[in-house]
């Protein structure tokens, strides 16, 4: 088996900040120095997502500066087409601006339950669309103190991520998010990451074959600032990161600087 290159990923999770004017302000101080970046360097990619509301916004400033390689993603999709779901958004919708949509990501399954099995439909809706998943795992604090990390991830994998097509495999993303890490400040190590993240890769393997999982990628989410993207970066399992808290700073780019410098 020959072992693919695999193109970084650096994305920011603008969560819910920065309605479309904000939005679009921060985008035109931002987006310029990104396109370059990006554009020096084939083996990576930036994916600005900000909330709905705010696509719009931010669709037009991006087609004001193109850049390849710099994107506009969702936070989140329903999966069906459309209907009476009322302050949902459809995968149809979604498609018209955005290339790429976060699912299951640790904020929604803990303030708006959802399940594994719905993260899964919404993937499945995601792929069926053209949509490239970014879908997002992790344990809790209690789960990760009291050593129950790797029975998370397993049952994790194993409900958000089946039933793929295979001819949709290269699109999935995953991204292994510690919650104990999101928004505290306090990063995992490397090595700890590290370690979950090949769980992950194994797991997929496992489900859908040695190609596809080498093909993968799996980004890092928890913490993420410029001061510590290199370290995350530098393990070969990890393949980026899913950015919060810093993604609505100018420090977004200097972490995909820094990663284009560590490459």
């Amino acid at each position: 088996m020959t072992i693919p290159t695999r193109t970084a990923i650096i994305a920011g999770n603008w969560k819910m900040h920065y309605g479309p004017k904000a939005a679009a302000t921060f985008a035109r101080e931002i987006v310029p120095a990104l396109g370059r970046l990006v554009s020096q360097h084939e083996r990576i990619m930036s994916i600005l997502c900000p909330p709905s509301i705010s696509l719009t916004a931010v669709r037009q400033v991006l087609d004001e500066h193109p850049a390849p390689r710099l994107e506009l993603g969702a936070q989140n999709l329903y999966f069906e087409e459309k209907g009476a779901f009322t302050g949902e958004i459809s995968p149809t919708m979604v498609r018209e601006l955005c290339s790429t949509v976060i699912l299951g990501h640790s904020e929604r399954r803990t303030y708006f339950a959802e399940s594994d099995a719905l993260v899964n439909k919404k993937a499945l809706a995601a792929l069926h669309h053209g949509l490239r998943p970014i879908v997002c795992i992790g344990e809790h604090l209690e789960q990760y103190e009291t050593g129950q990390t790797e029975q998370v991830i397993r049952s994790q994998v194993a409900h958000s991520l089946s039933h793929f097509p295979a001819h949709h495999l290269q699109q999935v993303v995953i991204a292994y998010e510690p919650i104990w890490a999101i928004g505290t400040g306090k990063a995992a190590t490397v090595e700890g990451a590290g370690q979950v993240i090949a769980l992950i890769r194994h797991l997929f393997g496992e489900m859908y074959g040695a190609d596809a999982s080498a093909s993968l990628r799996i980004l890092y989410g928890g913490s993420v600032t410029s001061d510590n993207i290199a370290e995350f970066m530098a393990h070969p399992d990890i393949d980026g990161a899913l950015v919060g808290g810093a993604s609505i700073k100018h420090d977004f780019v200097e972490i995909v600087r820094k990663t284009i410098e560590g490459m």
